[in-house]
């Protein structure tokens, strides 16, 4: 754990002026937990309009597509891990995708179906990486390959904490 970020790091004080914080608060500028959920929020909801209106699925549909093209087979409960969404979620996405004809479960009770993708949901994600990979190069935009190798990295490591975090949570 770090002990030598001080919580003035991270927080914002009453000024007196108007509109500015009733009381001690985490700032909307500095405070790295706020801008990720800011940029997550954001990203996930831009990324849903432009999936929806190119490719007539959505954001959690288009994960789902890169999730069972990088792990084949992959159930919903391992899938809601991977990703970090929870079961219900995933469930629903791999039943739309299902529906569309873009995927479809191994026979198994419902709790432990394999998913794969068809082959026009491979043909769907061939056809959405592009556009994907567009969207990120876009976002990246003035970032040096060092600085995205950073920024990568900081990323894995705050992963890495959250399941620190949520393993000492009661």
């Amino acid at each position: 754990m770090t002990d030598d970020l001080s919580d003035d790091l991270f927080l914002v004080h009453p000024d007196g002026t108007p509109n500015g914080p009733a009381a001690a608060t985490l700032s909307f500028t500095r405070s790295p937990t706020v801008l990720l959920t800011f940029a997550g929020n954001r990203f996930t909801r831009a990324a849903a309009r432009h999936y929806q209106t190119e490719f007539g699925i959505g954001a959690m549909d288009w994960r789902m597509l890169v999730m069972l093209t990088r792990e084949p087979g992959s159930s919903v409960s391992h899938a809601a891990r991977t990703i970090g969404i929870d079961k219900a979620a995933v469930s629903r996405s791999l039943h739309r995708l299902d529906a569309l004809g873009l995927a479809r479960a191994e026979d198994g009770n419902e709790r432990r179906r394999h998913w794969t993708l068809t082959k026009a949901g491979r043909q769907m994600h061939a056809r959405i990486l592009d556009s994907a990979l567009d969207r990120q190069r876009r976002l990246l935009d003035g970032f040096t390959p060092e600085e995205v190798d950073a920024f990568t990295a900081y990323l894995r490591r705050i992963l890495i904490n959250i399941e620190t975090l949520g393993a000492t949570d009661p």
